[in-house]
């Protein structure tokens, strides 16, 4: 007799078999690439250029970032950027107005720089401490300044309150506004860059700033280029196991690395990330409390002679994840290097413990307390699980000091996965509710704290906006680690925000996602 099972009405795939026939043309990407080789080095002969003076090759730099070329002369950067920051005197800025000052501020804080925020101190009114209001005439420079307050850290308040008072002042006049500069205000209120999918960010830049990055040729000829690369790569491989679900998870591995050449490690997390919503859809919405016992029990041995044990809707999958674990092993040396492919295997086994655990509760009606509930949530978020999984396959890069780091478990890894279990639960906890669900992040912080459900929820927006606070100041030098190793958990927390910024995008595509899919694969 089937057991009665916990089934839940997700809605299906968008895309159906769209992206099956897919097919890569690598003669094509060959040409594409060569394409780039000539204004790649015009961009490089001008970022080193030593007679541009240190405003204009801020400014090349900033939008050379925000199309996502950076990682095509990293080096040439950071050797700029270190000798403008060395003989920076911010008395020379004096009189440059804010469009200026939030160019030099993002470009330095977005590189590791501390570049102190008191640069935008002489833009308040001295008498009544508030921004000076005529700073709303620029537009352009308003919307700059918002996008530097998105990288600010705990303690600098002159940036909380410059996100306010900018993020007011952009509101009051977006509907007045035409043309592109609509565009950004519009992009920028919905979702700040430093919040954004890397890759989507890079092209709507493009489409919305052709007329600022006017000035360099070479620049937007790359663009032109690069973007086009990308729509051809970018379904290299996806995942071979997948549910209704799978375009919108390759999207979300999408996001972890901009650089083609990290494509071996998308390939294993686009796999990895697959299973885990399986996983999670097999706890949350269909096995029975006796069957995920045998299923957590099963998959902490990693044995396939535990597959006896097992239901039989499960056993295949079981095989499928132990096969596939042993190919990333043939696939990664081993030899005097980290076993980083054990590492995320152990990360897996953790993961569905906690998925485990929250069932129980569940199954008994429990709600824990809040510190309870996020020593299991941090875990549950799955971040701990990507970001190791992440490494596997970046190669030289991950040395045992940089891996030693990743299992410290660093402050900015903990506020990425504070961020993803956080900002998920307080946008999908009513859904979790009429599905059954007893032991939510706002019923545990209720319990604990005596208080309202409003109040449980703007409590846990905070922080979150705390957690990115220490995302921002865990990319500022001096870094333990390269920013290589850094960037995946920055990115996950990025897919956070756009998945839930508004609602469960996971669950429900149509709004977030659907958008991003056209632009990066369909236009």
């Amino acid at each position: 007799m089937e057991p009665v099972r916990p089934l839940t009405d997700f809605p299906p795939s968008m895309w159906g078999d769209r992206f099956l026939p897919f097919s890569l043309d690598n003669s094509q990407l060959e040409e594409l690439a060569k394409a780039m080789e000539e204004p790649k080095e015009q961009l490089r002969r001008l970022i080193i250029y030593q007679t541009i003076n240190s405003t204009k090759k801020l400014s090349l730099i900033y939008y050379v970032y925000r199309l996502g070329l950076s990682y095509h002369f990293m080096e040439d950067i950071d050797g700029q950027l270190d000798k403008l920051f060395k003989e920076l005197n911010l008395q020379d800025y004096h009189e440059a107005d804010l469009y200026t000052i939030s160019i030099l501020f993002h470009v330095f804080r977005s590189h590791g720089y501390k570049l102190p925020s008191d640069v935008f101190k002489k833009f308040k009114d001295c008498s009544s401490g508030a921004f000076k209001e005529d700073m709303i005439t620029n537009v352009k420079a308003t919307l700059n300044f918002y996008e530097c307050t998105q990288l600010r850290i705990r303690g600098e308040s002159i940036l909380d309150e410059a996100f306010v008072f900018t993020e007011a002042q952009l509101k009051s006049v977006e509907n007045t506004l035409e043309g592109n500069l609509a565009q950004q205000v519009k992009h920028a209120l919905k979702t700040p860059f430093q919040r954004g999918h890397t890759m989507v960010e890079a092209k709507l830049y493009f489409l919305n700033y052709q007329e600022e990055c006017s000035t360099y040729d070479s620049l937007l000829n790359l663009a032109k280029v690069h973007i086009k690369w990308w729509k051809d790569m970018n379904f290299d491989v996806i995942a071979l196991y997948a549910r209704n679900r799978v375009t919108e998870l390759y999207v979300w591995v999408l996001a972890l690395f901009l650089e083609p050449y990290y494509s071996h490690s998308r390939i294993i997390t686009s796999k990895v990330i697959v299973f885990l919503s399986l996983l999670d859809d097999t706890y949350d919405a269909y096995a029975t409390i006796e069957e995920m016992r045998l299923i957590t029990h099963a998959i902490n041995r990693w044995e396939i002679s535990a597959m006896g044990q097992l239901p039989e809707f499960f056993k295949p999958f079981y095989e499928i994840i132990l096969k596939e674990y042993d190919g990333f092993k043939k696939q990664i040396p081993q030899k005097g290097r980290v076993n980083l492919v054990e590492a995320s295997k152990h990360a897996l086994q953790e993961q569905v413990r906690s998925y485990h655990q929250e069932a129980e509760w569940r199954h008994i009606g429990y709600v824990p307390s809040f510190e309870e509930y996020m020593k299991n949530g941090l875990i549950s978020s799955s971040y701990d699980l990507l970001s190791k999984t992440a490494l596997v396959g970046m190669g030289k890069i991950v040395t045992e000091h940089g891996f030693a780091w990743h299992k410290s478990h660093p402050k900015i890894l903990t506020a990425s996965e504070t961020i993803s279990r956080l900002h998920d639960d307080a946008k999908t906890f009513e859904y979790e509710r009429e599905r059954g669900m007893t032991a939510t992040e706002i019923d545990a912080y209720m319990k604990t704290f005596g208080v309202s459900e409003n109040v449980a929820v703007n409590e846990i927006m905070k922080k979150v906006e705390n957690a990115w606070e220490d995302i921002n100041e865990g990319c500022l030098k001096p870094r333990e680690v390269p920013m290589d190793l850094i960037s995946p958990i920055v990115n996950l927390a990025r897919m956070t925000d756009v998945a839930y910024r508004y609602d469960d995008g996971y669950t429900f595509p149509e709004k977030t996602f659907k958008e991003y899919i056209t632009l990066l694969f369909l236009d």
